[in-house]
């Protein structure tokens, strides 16, 4: 008789609840089957194994990455990337598409699922109504590891054409894990605030976020208010 933990994934998932299976056995129900030789309980297990057992370090995969697993073609690749976008955008729908922002800790929840998991730096800006709700999120620029291309004047062209803007905030990503900020981001940080105060309107933050916690100007109180 199969012991809990020799069930088939979706037997164990009847007897004992799907909050009992495994990163692995999840993954196994989706991708429902495996290779000659290597079921798909052991091909799933494997995907796991090869990124120290966590979705986090998945989530961080490219396709090409994944398809270097033996048993991954193009299919499962993209099954994979399917359930972890579902969860992304899962986590964004949880706080609303006008969420309130009252802190930094509100913004690295809003900005976390989709900041982290990338490979090169982003840099976003939200604008916001008089109410400090979520009007509009945009990516305004992305580069490499290390640095990313700045466009003061293509941001503040963004904050000028949309109705209703109050104030602004500047989220960016760390892909190395580092929440303390660069003498860069100091810079644009300056850059930026100079340019919100010019045409009137208020910066709020510049928080910058890994995949564990972020950085905030304002509760560092190195961001001048307008």
């Amino acid at each position: 008789m199969f012991q809990s933990d020799q069930l088939p994934p979706i037997e164990k998932a009847e007897k004992y609840g799907i909050k009992s299976l495994t990163p692995s056995e999840l993954l196994a129900i989706i991708l429902r089957i495996g290779q000659p030789g290597m079921p798909i309980t052991e091909l799933t297990a494997e995907i796991m194994k090869r990124n120290d057992g966590k979705l986090k370090v998945l989530e961080r995969r490219t396709r090409e990455e994944l398809m270097t697993i033996p048993g991954i073609g193009r299919v499962k690749a993209f099954q994979i990337e399917a359930v972890l976008e579902i969860m992304r955008r899962y986590n964004m729908e949880k706080l609303g598409d006008r969420v309130v922002i009252r802190s930094a800790a509100d913004i690295f929840l809003y900005m976390q699922p989709e900041a982290a998991p990338l490979t090169t730096e982003h840099i976003w800006i939200l604008l916001l109504n008089r109410k400090n709700a979520v009007i509009e999120r945009r990516v305004v620029s992305s580069g490499g590891t290390t640095a990313t291309v700045f466009d003061l004047k293509n941001i503040l062209r963004q904050v000028l054409i949309t109705p209703g803007v109050e104030s602004v905030i500047m989220v960016h990503n760390h892909p190395s894990g580092n929440i303390l900020p660069s003498p860069q981001d100091d810079q644009i940080t300056r850059q930026l605030a100079d340019g919100c105060k010019y045409i009137g309107l208020k910066m709020l933050d510049h928080v910058i976020v890994t995949q564990e916690s972020y950085y905030s100007y304002s509760d560092q109180g190195k961001l001048q208010q307008p």
